[in-house]
């Protein structure tokens, strides 16, 4: 098993590749970096790019930190231990343009002894507008990623982010998904630790050409005001699933994580439309209807 620095390591490599190819196929934008160290242990980079051609706000974080696991995250991972090493890399990018998708990935690892330990992560994207060419591209590039480690990777991992990223308060999902995966080990998952963390690299890379597509497929559309507010209105979904489900999220302000770089993921504006009606046909009422568990993309 390779051993948690090397983990850290390159994982800290994968958040400066991410980094140069967003601001590649940006532009303009350029990431500002704010090195910190947590209280109690470890710290991290966080990266934040804003005001881009197309990345209105985004943020691609790494972090390595240790410490004392509190009661009620001890209690949520049903361990005894105390001590405990994480690390982990984090993104949101929230575009300005209404038909390029918010994209969100992570991969992480998490260690408390030689016998308690896990990989865990995954990529979804929320588009504003549900595009169904670029959904089947997402999905089928998630695929071939996952078939290269295991057979039965992509479907497995496929259902449970359809479940996972879904706001059960709207009853819709908060985009098309993805794949999600948490607690993998060479029990669960059916391969190695090298394995697994081979998997979790390759998920990693993935990002830079998925997000580059898409950006490039869709940023030189034009929309109108109507677009925008919608996009404002989809970007307030985002923000209730982070604030009340997320389990990132609550890991991080439940272990005294860095606040800023936590929220770092809520967008730049948002909108609360009350009691928001669709119109029959339109394409707003198409993206809802879309926002389901279970749609077969590829």
């Amino acid at each position: 098993m390779i051993s948690k620095e090397q983990i850290a390591a390159d994982y800290s490599q994968i958040q400066d590749e991410i980094c140069s190819g967003l601001e590649l196929v940006d532009g303009l934008g350029k990431f500002q970096e704010e090195v910190w160290e947590r209280e109690g242990g470890g710290g991290g980079r966080t990266r934040v790019i804003q005001q881009g051609n197309v990345l209105e706000k985004g943020g691609v974080n790494f972090s390595a930190v240790e410490g004392k696991l509190p009661e009620p995250v001890k209690k949520v991972f049903k361990v005894d231990e105390e001590d405990f090493f994480a690390t982990g890399v984090s993104i949101v990018i929230h575009p300005n343009h209404p038909w390029v998708p918010i994209i969100h990935m992570n991969i992480r690892y998490f260690e408390m002894s030689d016998q308690v330990r896990w990989f865990g992560g995954g990529i979804d994207l929320t588009p504003h507008y549900v595009i169904p060419e670029d959904a089947q591209f997402f999905h089928q590039y998630l695929k071939s990623v996952c078939d290269q480690f295991h057979a039965d990777f992509y479907t497995k991992f496929k259902n449970w982010a359809d479940d996972y990223f879904f706001i059960n308060h709207r009853a819709e999902t908060r985009g098309i998904g993805g794949i999600f995966y948490d607690r993998l080990t060479p029990e669960s998952a059916g391969i190695s630790w090298d394995e697994i963390f081979n998997f979790s690299k390759a998920v990693g890379r993935s990002f830079v050409p998925i997000y580059s597509e898409l950006v490039n497929r869709n940023r030189i559309k034009e929309f109108s005001e109507q677009h925008k507010n919608w996009q404002y209105q989809r970007r307030s979904r985002y923000a209730e699933f982070n604030l009340v489900y997320d389990a990132g999220t609550k890991f991080g302000l439940e272990t005294n994580g860095r606040i800023e770089s936590i929220l770092m993921s809520l967008p730049p504006q948002a909108n609360w439309v009350y009691d928001y009606q669709a119109k029959e046909g339109s394409l707003e009422q198409q993206t809802l209807d879309l926002l389901k568990k279970g749609i077969n993309w590829v």
